[in-house]
């Protein structure tokens, strides 16, 4: 006779909600103690130090342009500063009754890299469209065509020789930086050996000393009658630079690729430029996309230290803006979070980017 008494079981407690701020609140600044104290700590730094940005910034700052309310007593930031001199600031020396030209000329060069972004522009067109907007934006800028005058590169500055910089030698760098990145992992040694000692001469040395052997010592070894615009190599000088760090970032995803499936295309009948196109480099860039955006980032940011060979621009305009002017010269800050409020917008566009093709990849691998 079975005699098995059967015990009650014990209700178990209600599920815990996981989603929402007060959730997020929770598990994120109050999960335990230590969380918990450094959440209060923080907190009161910044209750302490917010009513007081909020002052200096926004309640008793100066928004007209007058550095004698600027420099009054009790006065908060000086955005006035921003008023004056703004248009220097965007355009550095170019003349300042042709500004529209730079205006007009960087509304298009930054329309074409947003358009470039979408997924409806990847077509066999968009090539093209990069050309005709490339002349646009030279003609309008140089000049000396269609009835407008001459403007030399060395008067050109501000935002848009930041965005002609950073897009320019990021369109150029990256092909180059795929064959590099191939390079390196050839069977042919001279091939190898080209490639590695490349990125290794230019991974050991500054930014600022490949400008500075662009811009002083490249005119040294040319014939005395052959000169080449100060823009051109400095351009062609981060190109290079770029182009050493991405192929490394480019290098880690190609040995991410399991060798087996490159082995079941070579059985395949693949070519090796085949084997590469549709199986190789599309999991490879897949995988490197975040190295690949912080590279770009980092390559917008450091067009400011072209300023090193006389070319102004954002930061250089800025400072040449500001420091050229007694009278604004005290309020250099406020002229350096303008910049800074600039370069986060498209650092961050980028970013947002990046994490718009990884969700589209990760979609791709779920499928």
């Amino acid at each position: 006779m079975n005699t098995t008494v059967f015990q009650p079981i014990a209700p178990r407690p209600a599920p815990v909600n996981t989603e929402g701020p007060v959730a997020w609140v929770k598990t994120n600044l109050f999960g335990d103690w230590k969380t918990s104290l450094a959440t209060l700590v923080i907190g009161s730094v910044l209750l302490w130090l917010l009513p007081q940005i909020l002052n200096w910034a926004l309640i008793k700052a100066v928004w007209v342009p007058s550095f004698e309310a600027c420099r009054a007593e009790g006065a908060g930031a000086c955005w006035g500063v921003i008023a004056e001199k703004y248009r220097v600031i965007l355009f550095g020396r170019y003349p300042f009754d042709e500004q529209w030209r730079p205006l007009i000329a960087t509304t298009l060069l930054v329309g074409l890299l947003v358009f470039s972004c979408m997924r409806m522009a990847w077509k066999a067109w968009l090539p093209v469209l990069w050309v005709v907007i490339l002349s646009l934006f030279f003609a309008l800028m140089y000049g000396n065509t269609l009835g407008l005058s001459k403007v030399e590169t060395d008067r050109w500055g501000g935002l848009p020789l930041t965005i002609l910089l950073a897009s320019l030698s990021l369109v150029m760098s990256f092909p180059l930086a795929l064959l590099i990145a191939l390079g390196r992992r050839s069977n042919l040694p001279a091939i190898r050996s080209f490639c590695t000692i490349y990125v290794e001469l230019i991974r050991g040395v500054p930014l600022i000393s490949v400008l500075f052997m662009a811009s002083f010592m490249f005119p040294l070894f040319m014939p005395p009658d052959v000169k080449i615009d100060v823009l051109v190599r400095v351009l062609v000088g981060i190109t290079l630079f770029a182009a050493a760090y991405s192929a490394e970032v480019i290098r880690g995803g190609l040995q991410a690729v399991p060798k087996g499936q490159v082995e079941a295309a070579a059985t395949l009948g693949l070519s090796y430029w085949q084997t590469q196109r549709k199986i190789v480099l599309p999991q490879a860039l897949a995988m490197v996309v975040p190295g690949i955006m912080n590279n770009f980032i980092s390559t917008f940011k450091d067009t400011s230290l072209v300023t090193i060979v006389s070319l102004y621009e954002l930061t250089g305009a800025m400072s040449l803006a500001l420091n050229s002017d007694a009278d604004w010269r005290p309020f250099t800050i406020e002229g350096y979070f303008f910049i800074a409020l600039i370069y986060f917008v498209f650092c961050f566009s980028m970013s947002r980017y990046s994490h718009w093709v990884e969700t589209q990849v990760n979609k791709s691998k779920l499928r």
